[in-house]
């Protein structure tokens, strides 16, 4: 007989060969699995805004003469851990309030919560602890950032809730799954610009796109049971959506890096994140869930791309 996920403590869609299960004792999967820790592609998205934004502000800072390599650094690294905590913390919030959705859907009915491994009560413990590491890293900035990312809570507080009451989830997914690309230049100089502005409309966009092939996984589910998504609206005519969804996203990053007077290295890297965002179109069958899935996860190297051009790009001398 062969075990359900649930029997083997792991979940449908996340590979069995993870770290978590090879170092992690058995009794915290469950955790792991609520933060998403078996998932990383989650946190890397959260977190690929915050290092662009931190990355452009530094090419502006080095600019004008008050770039500092270890504060750099150090930033990047806040934001890792903040990422990491906060993406596990939204999503044990998101299992609470998708309990009875998730136990309707055979992707998700394995997952801790509706499995039956995790009560309640402990997913709730869990959730408050993932926030008090995410409150203990915003603190280390200065204190606009600190109210920034206090604000961003408003949208994450929806964001669960928007697959019941509108066709665009997606786009409050983005809201907050974005917010890094102001969060980045304001801990460098306390405040939001135009540029970061530009980059946190483009994120929003890119997000959307890449949630909306990734939603085309459970568009059947979600239609049985009455879930909206940009997946269900889309449709037959989800590749055209995509073109004006990533083509929105590179004109509004190149909107940025030409109010922030990046150099060339970035526009390179921008070039290329672009032809990596055109083959997804191309290659998109919305009907084959295990390609969606790596293209959903493809979007984690473009990110990456673009972070590495605009790092590259800073005149460190």
């Amino acid at each position: 007989m062969i075990s359900s996920p649930s029997d083997s403590g792991r979940v449908a869609d996340a590979p069995s060969r993870n770290w978590v299960y090879r170092v992690l004792p058995r009794a915290a999967w469950p955790y792991a699995q609520l933060a998403r820790w078996d998932r990383p592609i989650g946190w890397q998205l959260l977190l690929l805004p915050c290092l662009w934004s931190t990355a452009l502000a530094a090419n502006v800072s080095a600019a004008i003469g008050t770039f500092d390599l270890a504060r750099f650094v150090t930033q990047l690294f806040l934001f890792f851990v903040g990422a990491v905590a906060m993406r596990g913390a939204g999503c044990t919030y998101n299992d609470l309030v998708d309990h009875e959705i998730d136990q309707a859907v055979a992707r998700t009915r394995s997952r801790p919560l509706p499995s039956g491994r995790v009560t309640r009560r402990q997913a709730k413990i869990f959730m408050a602890l993932q926030a008090l590491v995410g409150l203990v890293v915003l603190l280390q900035f200065n204190l606009f950032t600190i109210v920034l990312g206090i604000a961003s809570l408003a949208i994450v507080a929806i964001y669960p809730f928007a697959k019941r009451f509108t066709d665009w989830p997606q786009f409050f997914l983005g809201m907050a799954f974005s917010w890094g690309a102001l969060m980045g230049w304001a801990a460098e100089f306390s405040e939001v610009s135009a540029a970061s502005l530009a980059l946190y409309i483009a994120a929003i966009a890119w997000t959307i796109g890449y949630d909306t092939i990734y939603a085309h996984q459970d568009k059947e589910d979600d239609a049985l049971i009455g879930v909206r998504s940009t997946a269900r609206l889309f449709g037959e005519k989800t590749a055209g959506w995509l073109i004006g969804l990533y083509g929105l996203t590179v004109a509004l990053v190149a909107l940025s890096f030409w109010l922030a007077g990046i150099g060339i290295v970035a526009w390179l890297g921008l070039g290329v994140a672009a032809v990596m965002l055109a083959w997804q179109i191309a290659t998109l069958d919305i009907d084959d869930p295990e390609q969606c899935l790596a293209l959903f996860k493809f979007n984690g190297i473009v990110g990456l791309c673009l972070f590495l051009a605009l790092t590259i790009a800073i005149p460190f001398a």
